[in-house]
């Protein structure tokens, strides 16, 4: 009952973006090849549902600018995850997002809500016409507006910066004739679930280097199916931090529309054991 109703806000911003896709755009939104620009992730970058990948939002090429807006939901046993972003693709070159994310924690009956905002510059090289791919780098602050709960499980502050460098290679023909991508991620983190529940700790305040990866393979320009694996620090004494897992199916049928559904294991979230279940998405361009 409870993941059946909760899936409710979520439809209610896909609708949203729907409409403004419809009313404000055409279905000319870049030109860069189909599907090469990923999905938006939970932070509001582009990449996988959980990773973060080097391509920038959208299909903006070298003389052109791109606006993403996206909404998701994630939900696994004890708590559920509400995300809505917008993302600016300035020349293939610079992307800015805003993230604005909602954690329902079921067995208090309480919400944790917090705001990333990203910058993300493409260092280097092109993922799919590149012989070695894609490079960028990028910064993200997290601001954590409900520290009550995080505060109770040792956190030492309510909000941090993330530092990472992004690689990303799309490999032509590389499977039964199919075209694949693949990427790793470096990130420098003091994020406690993202920073859900807060950044650090009492006894552990310093930067931990995660690792982020992720590989594709497009059964058609329409259809990418994949995995993905984010490492996680373990900052919090007494609340161990799992790394997370996804399997994902992507469908783009057009350049303005892609939606993401993914099945994910969260692992021990808050003391809380088998955190698995479901992330849907939903993204438009212009």
């Amino acid at each position: 009952m409870t993941r059946r109703f909760a899936i409710a806000p979520a439809l209610s911003y896909l609708s949203l973006l729907l409409l403004i896709a419809w009313t404000t755009t055409s279905p000319a939104a870049g030109s860069r090849l189909w599907a090469t620009g990923g999905v938006t992730n939970i932070n509001g970058a582009a990449g996988g549902g959980i990773t973060t990948w080097a391509v920038l939002n959208g299909y903006a090429s070298d003389t052109e600018s791109t606006v993403n807006v996206a909404a998701s939901s994630a939900h696994v046993d004890d708590f559920g995850v509400q995300t809505v972003s917008v993302g600016y693709n300035w020349a293939n070159r610079l992307a800015v997002t805003v993230a604005q994310n909602r954690l329902s924690v079921r067995p208090l009956n309480t919400t944790i809500r917090q705001q990333t905002v990203g910058l993300k510059l493409r260092l280097a090289g092109e993922a799919l016409y590149d012989r070695f791919g894609q490079y960028s780098a990028g910064i993200q602050y997290t601001h954590n507006a409900d520290f009550g709960i995080p505060a109770l499980l040792g956190a030492r502050s309510n909000d941090g910066v993330d530092f990472y460098l992004a690689a990303s290679k799309v490999f032509l023909a590389a499977v039964a004739d199919r075209n694949v991508i693949v990427n790793a991620t470096a990130r420098a983190t003091r994020a406690n679930q993202l920073g859900l529940l807060g950044f650090g700790s009492q006894t552990d305040n310093g930067y931990d280097l995660v690792g982020e990866f992720s590989a594709g393979i497009f059964l058609n320009r329409r259809w990418l199916l994949g995995a993905e694996y984010r490492q996680k620090p373990d900052n919090l004494p007494g609340v161990p931090e799992d790394d997370w897992k996804t399997f994902y199916l992507v469908y783009a049928p057009s350049r303005w529309l892609a939606l993401s559904l993914a099945y994910v294991d969260l692992g021990r979230i808050a003391g809380l054991d088998d955190q698995d279940g479901y992330f849907l998405s939903l993204q438009s361009g212009f």
